[in-house]
């Protein structure tokens, strides 16, 4: 009886020591390097971009630098990523590039996350590529995203303060390329950029996005593929004539 406690308190220790440790502490290959992301900012006139989820650089953010330096306007690159060991290896690759700016901070707080049932009401409901990973790992994934904002007290609106402490009021171009739970929020956050560029839009990130953009006469879809990784899809912000319109319903969702 002594030897089966023993065991069971020494299993109890291995799955506390586990849990301190999430995806978020390890570095990952990019995923993201696309021609379509490096002419656009190239050639749009703006001031300001922003990533949402930079990781380590090698991927989007490759891409963002290539084309900004051949941007007249020279516009300056917020990054965001959340996690410490992806952050260190971006400021180590983009540290030193002045028109660069790197944040270790979370681009929305915790609060403004789904519940778990949200996720699970999503994955049974809506047709989407989410279907082919099994639920139990993806809501795996929304557990440790909570966790790691807890245990990292990382929670204030990282998008907000980018654009408090910068004057910004409205992104030139915003990609939406974080945490699989935020897209949502994220979109609430820069509603009214110039571009908005969404990863992952046949999956929870950026699915209802998608959905919104393409109902609202604000917005023209410029560029997607549906079936490239979870597809991705490219927005532009239209005059003040269409403006004038208004979201649609479906939009304001």
């Amino acid at each position: 009886m002594k030897f089966g406690r023993t065991l069971q308190t020494g299993a109890d220790r291995i799955r506390k020591r586990l849990s301190l440790y999430s995806d978020y502490d390890h570095i990952i290959p990019p995923e993201i390097k696309d021609e379509v992301i490096r002419d656009l900012a190239s050639r749009a006139e703006v001031k300001t971009v922003l990533e949402i989820g930079s990781s380590t650089g090698e991927g989007s953010t490759t891409a963002f630098v290539s084309g900004l330096r051949q941007n007249a306007n020279r516009p300056t690159l917020y990054c965001i990523e959340l996690s410490r060991p992806r952050f260190e290896a971006l400021v180590a690759r983009y540290g030193n590039d002045p028109h660069v700016r790197c944040f270790n901070i979370t681009s929305v707080p915790i609060d403004r996350y789904p519940t778990e049932q949200d996720v699970i009401n999503f994955y049974r409901t809506r047709a989407s590529k989410m279907s082919r990973i099994p639920l139990r790992e993806v809501l795996r994934w929304w557990r440790q995203d909570v966790q790691y904002l807890n245990r990292t007290e990382q929670g204030q609106n990282g998008i907000r303060k980018i654009k408090e402490e910068n004057g910004i009021d409205r992104f030139g171009i915003v990609l939406i390329d974080g945490s699989e739970f935020t897209g949502a929020a994220e979109l609430d956050e820069v509603y009214g950029a110039d571009y908005v560029l969404l990863d992952d839009i046949g999956t929870f990130k950026n699915f209802s996005n998608f959905e919104r953009l393409k109902a609202d006469p604000t917005y023209r879809l410029t560029a997607t593929n549906p079936e490239l990784r979870n597809g991705y899809a490219v927005f532009e912000r239209l005059g003040q004539a269409a403006e004038e319109k208004g979201p649609t319903p479906a939009a304001r969702l």
